[in-house]
């Protein structure tokens, strides 16, 4: 069985054709600038050089026929022809309340992603046209909603209801949802799965670190928090986003300094975070050389950053009782030994010692604890994409 992971964004599509009898990606392909000038595809396969196409695309259908084109393509595919493919799973960011798991996409399905755009502005519309123009391509093929909130919707009422009159959530559905749900998912399965532990028996805190960040708090194998909320701007500082601030700000900011409302969300989902603390960059790689050669700011900006992680990171360990294992994952999470260490720094109360060794070493899959350390520390690579093959597959079936 083989399965097609999309995920759209506004302008790009990234794809890969997973093998489900081995889990092995077969091809992984990216297109970017969709609608604008210079829109190319870059695929890649194992053992072969990349291929690059460039070639006008107008809108997501011209993509995502050019990625089926590029699949099958006698020189540089992996397939003879579609009929190879079993089923679509697409990344959906945001299922409202309805959805706690993956679903089949229907009409019904379709029209309910559709009602969660006011929740999901950015995001939510292409992962619509991505499935539209599937559809419309693919007429027979099944195709599979994996949505980012779905994993969090295990949260207790008293993790996601808002302090806000309780109306304001029965009219307008604002509670905490969480994003990043698939990668939470995949490494906290992936980190049991290592340490031969059934996940229903563990504490575990996971970290997603990239330029969007959150961290999450699964126990039994279930999401009880979650640092996001009703959007993604929630939670832990990130690449350009504040994460949770005093929502006094905005008021201050439109009444005594004269912001609109969208110039205050620009501010708050783009121009903040590392990057405008650091005034350098929302690249952590670019903002860890500055705080390197002595730049004062970019050096803030970690700070704060590792600061916000680590009180998090301590603040879920308390609402469970304690925690088994600490994982950190995507980007920065995954790559930077830095990162780790100063996120874990005066958490060794909580019963590990971090392996100065193992830790230096990125992107694989491994304990950074000691042998000895009660509470463990892993870093797993993220697979969201087999996490959506997975779901994809298991429904098809």
């Amino acid at each position: 069985m083989k399965t097609l992971v999309i995920n759209c964004g506004s302008s790009s599509l990234k794809y890969q054709l997973i093998d489900m009898n081995t889990e092995e990606s077969m091809v992984q392909g990216l297109i970017e600038r969709i609608g604008i000038d210079g829109s190319l595809l870059t695929q890649k396969i194992e053992g072969k050089d990349k291929y690059v196409v460039t070639t006008p695309m107008k809108d997501h259908k011209d993509a995502i026929k050019l990625v089926l084109e590029a699949l099958v393509d006698k020189e540089h595919g992996v397939i003879n022809s579609m009929d190879e493919i079993s089923a679509v799973g697409h990344r959906v960011v945001h299922g409202g309340e309805k959805y706690s798991k993956s679903v089949i996409i229907t009409d019904e399905v379709l029209e309910s992603i559709k009602e969660c755009i006011v929740l999901a502005p950015l995001h939510n519309p292409p992962n619509i046209i991505g499935i539209e123009a599937c559809k419309e391509l693919m007429p027979n093929t099944p195709m599979v909603a994996v949505f980012d909130t779905a994993f969090h919707q295990t949260m207790p009422k008293e993790a996601c209801i808002c302090p806000l009159p309780y109306e304001l959530y029965e009219k307008y559905g604002i509670r905490k949802y969480g994003f990043h749900g698939t990668s939470h998912k995949y490494v906290s399965n992936k980190v049991a799965e290592v340490m031969g532990k059934d996940i229903k028996d563990l504490k575990i805190i996971t970290c997603h670190l990239g330029n969007g960040c959150s961290i999450t708090a699964i126990k039994g194998g279930k999401s009880i928090d979650t640092s996001m909320g009703f959007t993604p701007i929630a939670g832990v500082m990130m690449g350009t986003r504040s994460g949770s601030i005093d929502p006094s700000v905005i008021g201050f900011l439109i009444e005594e300094h004269g912001y609109n409302i969208k110039e205050v969300d620009e501010l708050l989902n783009k121009k903040s975070g590392v990057l405008g603390i650091s005034g350098v960059s929302s690249d952590f790689r670019d903002v860890i050389d500055a705080a390197e050669k002595g730049n004062e700011r970019a050096q803030l900006a970690l700070d704060i950053f590792h600061y916000k992680v680590r009180a998090q990171i301590a603040a879920y360990a308390g609402i469970m009782g304690g925690v088994d294992v600490i994982v950190f994952t995507a980007g920065i999470g995954e790559n930077s030994s830095l990162t780790r260490k100063e996120s874990l720094k005066g958490l060794e109360f909580l019963g590990f010692t971090l392996n100065e060794e193992k830790n230096s070493i990125r992107g694989e899959i491994q304990e950074i604890s000691n042998k000895d350390s009660k509470v463990k520390i892993y870093e797993i690579p993220t697979n969201e994409e087999l996490m959506i093959a997975r779901e994809t597959a298991e429904l098809v079936k």
